[in-house]
């Protein structure tokens, strides 16, 4: 399931260090590979501790943990609506992820030179918003031009859409992004085909010092206060900090570091996780002698939608799936005790998938 997370914001905010951190997550644990498949793309594992769990107790051939994409989108300057600063591919480049991550200056360091002079995370949040919604008014303004004429026939359906279109184009010119756009279902059907960029579900990364990554600073609660009502997570990060721990060559030598920051685990770690959850994305596990594996599905997938995570045979030659729920598996040890104990359930088409599900699927095609 090929789905990505650009990362934007300004020049000079932390971005691409961040990206290279997590080019460099390999060095923080031994099954988080990374891979180049364009520039600025990586494949970037999820770190999941149930896989750690099943795969000591099964010993498996092979782990094969589940990953995402992160797309390092070059720094957005003003104007990149109107073209400015190569603008247009930027945009682009954003409107072909899934969700954003939106990485916010919030540390003061005289050596490192703010493209607008000062450090203001609401300012920076607020440019790139801009941009992305200059873009969007007028995508949604080509589309009602061509649905005015059509409403003026008395189409109704054409009224329709007009009329949802005017309830995007009225919130764009207020400032604000699609995703709090006061419309129902059905409206926001109507600007599906325009893949709006301020539509994305976005997650907002607080590049803070040191001193700050625990409990955050002034700049941290203004990003807070800016964003409370797009119901978006807010996550610290001190980008420099995580450059330093990539470079650790030993797990204690990482773990310590950590420790003396006031940390559990390294900020690439929860950045993943996070942009796994903006995806709106879970895990199911398979495990056997040759291999545990972690698979990723969208929330809410049917047992025959999950098989056809895996092939598109199982899918459509569903039968059944036996599931055993992580919990119970790492509590009886094995598959063969948990069936035993009477917690392995036979489910049906109808079956909505939950996140760490240990499942096995039988097929007929």
């Amino acid at each position: 399931m090929a789905l990505k997370c650009g990362i934007v914001g300004l020049p000079n905010v932390g971005k691409s260090t961040l990206f290279n951190c997590l080019s460099n997550a390999k060095a923080q644990s031994a099954n988080f590979p990374f891979c180049t498949i364009e520039p600025n793309v990586g494949v970037i594992t999820v770190p999941d501790e149930r896989l750690n769990k099943l795969s000591d107790l099964v010993q498996p051939e092979n782990v094969q943990p589940t990953t995402i994409d992160i797309v390092d989108i070059a720094g957005l300057v003003k104007g990149a609506s109107k073209g400015e600063g190569l603008g247009n591919k930027f945009l682009g480049n954003i409107r072909e992820t899934d969700a954003i991550i939106h990485v916010l200056r919030c540390f003061d360091d005289g050596n490192v030179v703010h493209v607008d002079g000062s450090v203001n995370p609401v300012r920076d949040k607020e440019t790139i918003d801009f941009e992305l919604i200059m873009k969007d008014l007028e995508a949604v303004d080509k589309k009602l031009e061509k649905f005015n004429r059509a409403a003026k026939t008395g189409d109704k359906e054409a009224i329709k859409i007009k009329e949802a279109l005017e309830k995007y184009k009225a919130h764009f010119e207020d400032g604000k992004p699609a995703r709090t756009a006061p419309v129902t279902d059905d409206e926001a059907k109507h600007v599906e085909d325009l893949f709006l960029l301020t539509n994305k579900p976005v997650l907002y990364v607080c590049n803070v010092d040191e001193t700050s990554v625990v409990d955050g600073n002034e700049h941290v609660e203004a990003v807070k206060k800016a964003v409370a009502e797009e119901n978006a997570e807010v996550l610290l990060v001190a980008a420099g900090l995580e450059a330093d721990i990539a470079e650790l060559e030993s797990a204690e030598e990482r773990q310590e570091f950590l420790e003396d920051a006031g940390l559990n685990e390294p900020g690439v770690n929860k950045l993943i996780k996070a942009a796994y959850r903006l995806l709106n994305l879970e895990t199911y596990f398979t495990a056997g002698k040759k291999e545990v594996r972690a698979w990723t599905i969208r929330k809410g997938m049917t047992a025959p939608q999950a098989a056809g995570v895996i092939h598109t045979d199982f899918e459509r030659g569903f039968i059944k799936a036996e599931v055993i729920k992580f919990e119970d598996w790492i509590k009886y040890g094995s598959e063969q005790a948990a069936k035993e104990a009477g917690k392995m359930n036979m489910e049906g088409k109808e079956y909505i998938v939950q996140d760490g599900d240990v499942m096995h699927f039988k097929f007929n095609v």
